[in-house]
């Protein structure tokens, strides 16, 4: 099998999502499951189906056009506001988008009048995190403009936290999101099927003692991929945290000084390095690059340490070992390094279930 490339356990995926389909459920929260880390590969999808994740979710059109083509029939969600530019394609093969701006939902208005569809419409509320959102005090007015639309259908309310500023999703800030869910449909006289609370971050609230409100919804992806939640990157009880294996081959392999000679200036990405002299080191290089992934996101095997990345090559301190050439390295990855391994051509992708691993078609 080639290297490098991402070793995808889609039964432990399977299991991920159905252990929290099950306890989220028991506090009336359905699931979707979000795919663009996997850029919509339809192994993960359907891994993700298997555990009964309401739906799926991503934020790019052209993941959810590739799902489309590989007769992924389920409900999906556009989990970023919709580009004007892709209005049509949106309605076309989204269920339902996530949106902020009126005018995008005006393009999608006119786009699902010509496709003689009904697009759904979850309004995102800014609650503090300054990603996206409505401000609070114009979501009823915004609420009323897509009821008025043809074509559109009022899904839901949704918010975002814990991305761009960190905001923690908390009993205050679900609180808050219930409340506005109350008065748009005391104002409309609506019912909103989905008043989504936020993603992976949501999991340290949603799966304590305190109420839930109105929230029934979650979009998770980072916990059934990884097995952790984003706001400490700390495991989540009963999951799997190695669905997903980076590996690397090394191809070179030498004893070299532990510091560098001459006259230093900056790295090739604009970094500089400090160096400790502690003596020869046995050192390798792996083929594997910021080009490939993030080098802060891998955690290597015991016994072995990064020293740092250029574009095409990782450097590893092997510390009393002697790695062999063409000898395969194992990484746990985060969020960060798994989205960049995932987007870069180089880096193959091998589906498992069970032990039998084969490289998927449509990612290579």
């Amino acid at each position: 099998m080639s290297a490098p490339r991402l070793e995808i356990d889609l039964d432990k995926i399977t299991h991920n999502a159905r252990v929290l389909v099950e306890d989220l459920g028991e506090r009336g929260i359905a699931v979707t499951g979000v795919t663009k880390a996997a850029l919509g590969a339809v192994e993960v999808a359907k891994a993700m189906l298997r555990a009964g994740v309401s739906g799926l979710g991503d934020s790019r059109i052209e993941n959810i056009e590739a799902m489309r083509h590989q007769r992924i029939a389920a409900p999906i969600m556009l989990i970023r506001s919709p580009m004007l530019s892709q209005a049509e394609r949106v309605v076309k093969s989204a269920d339902i988008s996530f949106n902020t701006e009126l005018s995008v939902v005006r393009r999608l208005s006119a786009a699902a009048q010509d496709a003689d569809r009904v697009h759904g419409i979850v309004l995102m509320v800014e609650l503090g995190d300054l990603r996206e959102g409505i401000l609070p005090v114009d979501l009823i007015g915004a609420a009323r403009e897509v009821l008025r639309l043809p074509n559109l259908e009022l899904t839901g309310i949704g918010v975002n936290l814990a991305c761009h500023s960190g905001m923690a999703p908390d009993a205050n800030n679900m609180a808050a999101l219930s409340t506005l869910a109350d008065e748009v449909e005391a104002a409309l006289d609506v019912s909103l099927e989905i008043v989504s609370g936020g993603n992976s971050a949501n999991l340290n609230w949603a799966l304590g003692k305190g109420k839930v409100g109105r929230i029934n919804h979650l979009r998770l992806g980072e916990a059934i991929l990884l097995g952790c939640e984003p706001l400490h990157r700390a495991p989540v009880d009963g999951l799997h945290t190695d669905a997903i294996t980076l590996v690397a081959e090394v191809i070179e392999s030498k004893t070299k000084p532990s510091l560098p000679w001459g006259t230093l200036a900056e790295t090739a990405f604009g970094g500089d390095v400090t160096s400790t002299d502690t003596g020869d080191m046995s050192r390798a290089i792996l083929a594997l690059g910021e080009q490939d992934m993030d080098p802060g996101g891998l955690v290597p095997p015991d016994g072995l340490a990064i020293l740092g990345a250029s574009g095409d090559h990782l450097l590893i301190d092997c510390g009393k070992r002697r790695l062999q050439v063409g000898t395969e390295v194992r990484f746990a990855v985060n969020y960060s390094a798994l989205i960049r391994a995932m987007t870069s051509p180089f880096v193959d992708k091998a589906m498992a279930r069970g032990r039998t691993a084969r490289p998927s078609l449509n990612l290579a």
